[in-house]
């Protein structure tokens, strides 16, 4: 599915012998395209020629169009090869170029996005940029070729004026920090007054935060389940099952396929941008998980297994990596593949399936969408089977039939473009959501699908060294790992420990949290820089802080090392954390909004957090029983270990397995606070103790 290899014999350019999807999309352009790299820079030096970096990503739709429209175009084409060296990035590969030059663009517009167009002198400092460009100018945005030519002039004819701008936005973007740390380490009080402010900003009537477009905000809807428990607030659940609820109900979520596409562009999550990114599916996939535990809601469940199988069968390479995305177009147009007309529908259902199908999925003659009709569920089931006059069971098998016969029909449409390079920061995502909702589930697929590809990474991503690698496809895996690469994975493998309870997990975790901080942390300030120590040096080194659509490196490196911290009991790994969290303080007070996945660590750390060690007895299901007994239950500030009186556990646990052993050889528990431990419980006495760890908040 990837578009990587035209079959043509148009002339290609130097991106031609790239691995990433986005680079070799435009190799057949008549741009004389440079990947990033000395060659380009060397260039640009030789020949005093600004550079043009256009950054973007395969499943990005304008991306596609301004490709379309000017890349291809050989007249503008010639403009660019002529005045410049152009250099084209994709931002899943180098998310540190992505990160430097889009602040850079908002600084100079207000404003970013992709695909990301700007300008660098030969030194790489940029001095003008924006987002897309048309290929003439309309509606109110100057066309590309005049901007090309404009540009040139300006730095022939103004030099020493752009110089000097190109410095001061340089150096404005090296002094972009954080808000300065608040005068105490976050707590309770900045728990409740997110949860307030998460509240206010709320969408009572559709669900989610905000108006359109609409992001799903999972990290949001994470924290206010936490909230819910912690301050017994109602409203907190409610507007969590209400986001939850009309999402999965709308056209945000492909209601035959499984999976969550990136956003939506209206306010009722209706129509979406159809691309589909592993990281949504994979931080959605926790967020219902853990609704599932809080409320016992099965068709949450549903979602989870719906949203895994779909990553399964479609975003799963064979070697067991996740791949990244899947375009938002199909035949050049987007949303083709996913949607459908009545008549359609009707020709494979027949008459009376139709009836009942387009009913509930909203199928009407006119459609919901430019004529088509995107499939969503605007009634509840109960309430469209009573409309209907059906059984609601009746109903459900009817749909399930109905959704079978058309999803293999529009297999065999022309798919999305899927891009099929591995990240390991995604992966570590992934990994982390399949191990939990394989736990909580009880489904060894997914279980096995989170080792399979916590394998593959640490087996084909890793250098001689040891230390990561950010990117794989076909074969290569390439470019220095970066610091969310480190965090998202160590949580990741924390979290498939606990679900499999297979040590060398957590060894891994411990190797490459060692080396996450000997190679991004920043002592003096605390938190951790975005690239490492030995990394390509550019015009800047920053922090990545904010928490938007992915969660930030620092946010994902405090989570997993107060992880580690609990369950391997080294306070250092702890103190790294909150100085982490105290550099990141001033942020969390101000804008919470950006601070998801940093409150859910703030959460974590302020607890009571529960070490909780289970000791098999001589009966391995009573201990299998007895662990799904603490997984039904929505406590997530916890970390649990399982070991028996015949293993040996590894040296990081001994702290805290030390002395424990099964209570006349059955199945017992430990409930243990910072190494303090309560008197041991099992059989008839483990509902109660784990019902009042619930309500001890």
């Amino acid at each position: 599915m990837s578009d990587s290899t035209p079959t043509d014999n148009r002339p290609t350019n130097r991106l031609s012998g790239e691995t990433s999807p986005y680079l070799l999309q435009h190799a057949y352009n008549p741009v004389d395209w440079y990947p990033w790299g000395e060659e380009a820079i060397q260039k640009a030096r030789d020949e005093d020629r600004p550079i043009f970096l256009s950054i973007g990503y395969s499943a990005c739709h304008w991306c596609h169009v301004m490709e379309h429209e000017s890349f291809e175009n050989s007249t503008i084409a010639a403009v660019m090869n002529e005045r410049f060296v152009n250099i084209k990035v994709d931002r899943e590969e180098r998310p540190d170029l992505d990160q430097i030059y889009m602040n850079a663009v908002q600084l100079m517009t207000g404003r970013g996005g992709w695909p990301m167009s700007v300008f660098l002198t030969p030194e790489l400092k940029p001095f003008y940029g924006g987002t897309y460009f048309p290929p003439e100018a309309r509606m109110g945005m100057p066309g590309f070729p005049d901007i090309l030519v404009r540009v040139s002039e300006v730095w022939q004819e103004r030099r020493e004026e752009l110089l000097e701008s190109a410095e001061k936005l340089t150096a404005a973007i090296s002094d972009m920090v954080p808000p300065a740390a608040a005068d105490a380490a976050p707590g309770e009080e900045t728990l409740r007054s997110a949860m307030q402010a998460l509240l206010r900003s709320s969408d009572g009537t559709h669900g989610g935060f905000g108006a359109a477009p609409k992001f799903p905000h999972p990290m949001d809807i994470r924290l206010l389940l936490r909230c819910w428990q912690r301050f017994q607030n109602e409203e907190a659940l409610e507007v969590v099952k209400l986001a939850l609820d009309k999402m999965a109900a709308g056209g945000i979520y492909d209601q035959l396929g499984g999976g969550f596409h990136r956003y939506s562009t209206d306010h009722r999550w209706l129509v979406p941008h159809f691309e589909k990114m592993l990281y949504d599916n994979a931080l959605l996939t926790s967020s219902y998980v853990e609704a599932y535990q809080a409320t016992g809601d099965t068709d949450y469940a549903r979602i989870v297994r719906e949203t895994l199988d779909y990553t399964l069968k479609e975003m799963t390479q064979p070697q067991g990596g996740f791949y990244s995305t899947q375009d938002a177009d199909s035949e050049g147009v987007e949303g083709k593949f996913f949607v459908w007309s009545e008549q359609e529908i009707v020709k494979l259902l027949g008459e009376v399936d139709a009836r009942l199908f387009n009913s509930y999925y909203d199928v009407t003659p006119r459609g919901n969408w430019e004529g088509h009709t995107i499939l969503n569920r605007p009634r509840p089931h109960d309430e469209a089977a009573a409309a209907l006059g059906i059984d609601p069971q009746e109903l459900r098998e009817k749909l399930t039939a109905c959704r079978e016969t058309l999803f293999a029909v529009r297999a065999k449409r022309i798919a999305p473009q899927r891009d099929d390079k591995v990240l390991v920061a995604w992966n570590g995502l992934m990994i982390a959501a399949m191990a939990q909702a394989g736990r909580v589930l009880g489904d060894e697929r997914y279980l096995s699908a989170a080792v399979d590809a916590a394998e593959f990474v640490l087996g084909e991503m890793r250098n001689e060294s040891g230390r990561l690698l950010h990117s794989y496809k076909d074969g290569r895996a390439r470019f220095n790992a970066y610091l969310d690469d480190y965090a998202c994975f160590v949580d990741g493998l924390v979290e498939l420990y606990q679900a499999t309870f297979e040590e060398k997990y957590l060894e891994v975790a411990a190797e490459l949290a060692t080396t996450m901080i000997d190679q991004f942390h920043e002592p003096e300030q605390g938190g951790f820089y975005y690239t490492s120590h030995d990394h390509e040096q550019l015009i800047t080194r920053q922090k990545d802080l904010q928490d938007s659509a992915t969660p930030s490196g620092n946010s994902m490196a405090t989570t997993g090392l107060l992880k580690l911290a609990r369950l391997t009991s080294r306070r250092d790994l702890e103190d790294i954390a909150l100085g982490t969290l105290r550099m990141l303080s001033g942020m969390v007070e101000k804008h919470p909004s950006a601070a998801g996945q940093a409150l859910l660590a703030v959460d974590f750390l302020i607890g009571p957090t529960h070490e909780i060690v289970l000791v098999d007895g001589s009966n391995a299901e009573e201990g299998n029983a007895v662990f799904h007994e603490l997984e039904s239950r929505f406590l997530p500030n916890k970390v649990v270990v399982r070991t028996s009186a015949a293993s040996s556990p590894s040296a990081l646990l001994g702290p805290l397995v030390e002395g424990k052993t099964a209570l006349e050889n059955n199945a017992t528990v430990f409930l243990c606070q910072q190494g303090t431990c309560a008197a041991p419980v099992r059989g008839d006495d483990l509902k109660a103790a784990l019902d009042s760890l619930v309500t001890k908040m």
